[in-house]
């Protein structure tokens, strides 16, 4: 029984590591990804910390070397989610009961692990299955990921220590428990982090998980979970399914335990969840929280005073780093007609400055698209593009999928603000840009925040503070992630707590106090210490 009030250590954010040449860290990267390649794996659900094979296995490949084969997974069916939700009701009854210490040491030991022992093998599966370079897998599966578990342990310490006032004779106080049933968490691939910390924030406050990674991200998921085991999670608080999406959806959301989804996906399929969800409601034991971060347009809009060169350093950042496959990518620009050609030539000329190719080669800035399905959708856009006379290519415009998803970094110029590619997620290395009258600045403002359903990202570029102002106040819900003079993309655990509102999810704000308090149920207790034995109040007398 403890007897104390325990503090947990300090978050701090943990350091990128460069990854330069000569560094011992490019070495131990560079033998683990050739480590990892050369090994062929067998991947199953793990269900009540039991192995699941199937027998109907999927084959794994990178985007990049799609004639490689890293392994295969192991496909499930109704029977293995049943089997997981029962799998998260019987852990419950003692992770909900756990203390909140051991809760917090679990994940403190998993950030550790990961900073050390785990860190190489994260990120090279990180690179391998989801064909991020050197730099793009350590700031994710490494540094972002270690920082959600160090950070959320030190948030669950605030919420918990936030309590009532109590009165004279009377102690008030409030208790955070878990919520009744199990949370489903559906997680996408173009962050490791990401999918583990939709798993491991519910886990942390005492909730149970059946989790669905990206098809695919198995590969890095797998490892996660073994990181998990290795730090103390108890079997069964987590369990990994690969079942089809209509079918795990079908079973999850008529389960009356059912109390919450964790989600980062397509505004679509958010749309349809809570749909489901909503129609399902009279099956569950309560009103179930419907957390999710979806879809993006994100922005970048310049004012005729930004400096040309830091604009185009951050269109090219924000747009083309990870292929532009990041939920808060630059995806479109607004460029003032008196620097727009400048900016333009020099976006141009680094675009045309990199290397495109396998992220083994460490000097490649770009790598492959995530699949085939997301390859075909980005080479439609560049074909419609060739069609049109109000569009022209500044650079890019190619693709070629014989040995990998490779889509050249594409910047296309329009005289339509509303072109498709200006208000359409696309999730690639595609970039549109809009020239607007140098003088109509607040028009151009009006004008982005009314062409696009989504609100994730966006950024201004300024050297005059009332330019600033003026986005900072006609922009305000444009974006929950808002940058002056700096890319839209990269935002820090405990530094910019990360979400979007509109189209873009229920900016519950991940990496922050405000999405912990999401999987919890509060209950306040007052205790009267001497208790009234007469009914009457002295207005009676």
């Amino acid at each position: 029984m403890a007897n104390a009030f325990f503090n947990v250590p300090t978050a701090v954010n943990e350091p990128v590591k460069s990854y330069a040449p000569g560094s011992p860290e490019r070495k131990e990267l560079q033998e683990m990804i050739a480590k990892l390649k050369n090994t062929t794996v067998d991947l199953p659900m793990v269900i009540g910390g039991k192995k699941i094979r199937t027998n109907k296995t999927v084959s794994m490949h990178p985007p990049h070397e799609i004639a490689h084969h890293l392994g295969n997974y192991h496909q499930g069916d109704a029977q293995h989610v049943n089997d997981a939700i029962n799998a998260t009701m019987e852990a419950r009854k003692t992770w909900a009961n756990t203390p909140w210490q051991d809760r917090a040491a679990i994940f403190l030991k998993a950030a550790e692990l990961l900073a050390g022992p785990y860190r190489a093998k994260m990120n090279a599966a990180t690179m391998l299955c989801q064909s991020k370079n050197a730099f793009q897998a350590e700031i994710d599966a490494a540094c972002e990921m270690i920082d959600f578990f160090r950070f959320n342990v030190q948030f669950m310490t605030e919420i918990y220590a936030e309590q009532p006032i109590s009165s004279p004779g009377i102690w008030n106080r409030m208790e955070y428990r878990p919520l009744e049933g199990f949370v489903f968490a559906i997680t996408p691939f173009n962050f490791t982090s990401i999918a583990a910390n939709l798993c491991a924030a519910p886990a942390l406050m005492g909730n149970v998980v059946v989790w669905k990674p990206s098809n695919t991200q198995i590969y890095s998921a797998h490892v996660i979970m073994d990181l998990f085991k290795e730090a103390g999670l108890p079997d069964g608080v987590i369990n990994i399914v690969h079942v089809n999406s209509s079918v795990i959806a079908d079973t999850i959301f008529k389960s009356p335990h059912f109390s919450g989804v964790h989600f980062t996906g397509s505004t679509g399929v958010f749309n349809q969840l809570w749909k489901t969800i909503g129609t399902n409601l009279e099956l569950y034991k309560g009103y179930p929280r419907i957390v999710g971060e979806t879809g993006g347009k994100d922005f970048i809009i310049a004012h005729r005073s930004a400096d040309p060169r830091e604009v185009a350093t951050a269109i090219v950042r924000g747009a083309f780093e990870y292929q532009g496959q990041k939920c808060s990518a630059a995806s479109r620009v607004y460029l003032p007609s008196n620097t727009a050609d400048e900016i333009l030539a020099l976006v141009k000329k680094d675009v045309e400055s990199f290397k495109i190719g396998s992220p083994e080669d460490f000097s490649n800035f770009i790598n492959a698209v995530i699949d085939e399905k997301s390859f075909d959708k980005i080479a439609n856009y560049i074909e419609y593009v060739k069609t049109r006379d109000d569009a022209d290519f500044v650079c890019g415009g190619t693709y070629d999928k014989s040995k990998g998803y490779f889509i050249t970094p594409t910047v296309v110029k329009t005289t339509n603000p509303l072109f498709r590619t200006m208000c359409e997620e696309i999730f690639g290395p595609f970039l549109t840009v809009y020239v607007y009258e140098v003088d109509k600045y607040e028009e151009a403002l009006e004008m982005l925040d009314n062409s696009s359903e989504y609100a994730l990202t966006g950024a201004i570029f300024s050297k005059d503070r009332a330019a600033i102002n003026t986005a900072t106040r006609l922009l305000e819900n444009a974006a929950g992630n808002f940058y002056i003079n700096d890319k839209p993309t990269g935002a820090v655990v405990g530094q910019q707590p990360f979400g979007g509102a509109r189209a873009s999810g229920t900016n519950d704000k991940a990496g922050a106090p405000q999405n912990l308090m999401r999987w919890v149920n509060s209950r306040t207790i007052k205790e009267t210490f001497v208790p009234p034995t007469d009914y009457r109040y002295p207005f009676l007398g």
